[in-house]
């Protein structure tokens, strides 16, 4: 029996594990290998980090840092969460856990743009040319051309967003005609933002930039951004019995606790944000009140 099962190992269940294993609780924490953290080149508005660092060699730093305290990671991923009398049964590709706690730090997963394999997505990424979060590297594109993939209500609060950083801006709608309303064209028109009907295909990168076809034509940008929404990977807790909002996200109250008592919740799978910062802050706020869950159902005292 675990203190505490950590499902997912992004910046929030790693900040959550540091914290848990000092507190000298038992933990074990489950790892799919897919955090969207680990995609992220180098990032440069995470605080103490001024030539910026790599999403990767953030996870290894923390990763390293939890596990000299004795946290237990391992590569796998988790199936089944189930509520039982003296805590949960978590499901791991047909093996069984259980734990006095859990925490849901799973996360969130970017629609990708049809037609990008995956080598080309990795590449583009690394490059530059394709980008998620303007929130984060915005600068990096400060008077650069670029586009925004997508339309609606969703793809122009991006490019108006980004219209901050440069005046050389086009959305795209991915597939077929823009569905825009009159107040998102008006917007639009009056940032200056230029727009393109889909379909987007054909993708590739040309001369450093990032070429697709459109119905106007092929067109080709410094950088671009998907603005086509996420998955969030709330389903296993929804399963167990967790309150969902209308957007899939865990209804967590402020110390990061679901409906489910001993059942909590940090990072994007709660709200997405898209930031490191904020998912480590949950983190902490998860991992201090698992602690004082725990210490009522049992005093905590050191041997």
């Amino acid at each position: 029996m675990e203190d505490c099962i950590v499902v997912g190992a992004g910046p929030a269940g790693l900040t959550a594990a540091i914290y848990l294993a000092r507190f000298h609780l038992s933990i074990r924490l489950f790892d799919c290998g897919t955090s969207r953290a680990a995609l992220i080149p180098c990032t440069h508005n995470h605080a103490g980090f001024p030539e910026g660092i790599s999403g990767k060699a953030l996870l290894a730093r923390m990763l390293a840092q939890a596990e000299n305290y004795g946290a237990r990671r391992e590569l796998a991923g988790v199936t089944g969460i189930e509520r039982t009398d003296d805590g949960f049964v978590v499901s791991v590709e047909g093996r069984q856990f259980r734990a006095r706690s859990v925490l849901i730090a799973s996360g969130v997963v970017n629609n990708r743009p049809d037609g990008i394999d995956d080598a080309l997505h990795a590449r583009a990424l690394r490059e530059g040319v394709l980008r998620y979060c303007p929130i984060c590297d915005g600068y990096e594109v400060t008077d650069q051309c670029v586009a925004v993939i997508g339309t609606g209500e969703r793809g122009t609060r991006e490019a108006l967003f980004l219209r901050g950083y440069t005046a050389d801006l086009t959305l795209i709608a991915p597939e077929g005609a823009h569905q825009l309303d009159p107040q998102d064209t008006a917007q639009l028109d009056a940032a200056g933002i230029a727009r393109a009907d889909g379909p987007c295909g054909g993708y590739a990168i040309e001369d450093g930039r990032l070429a697709f076809d459109t119905a106007q034509g092929r067109l080709a940008f410094d950088s671009v951004y998907p603005a086509l929404g996420t998955q969030v990977r709330s389903e296993l807790a929804a399963r167990a019995g967790a309150k969902t909002s209308s957007d899939g996200c865990l209804v967590v109250d402020p110390h990061q606790r679901t409906n489910i008592p001993g059942l909590f919740a940090a990072g994007d799978v709660v709200k997405g944000l898209d930031q490191i910062s904020h998912a480590m802050g949950d983190g902490g706020v998860a991992a201090t009140a698992i602690r004082n869950y725990l210490a009522e159902l049992k005093p905590l005292r050191r041997r």
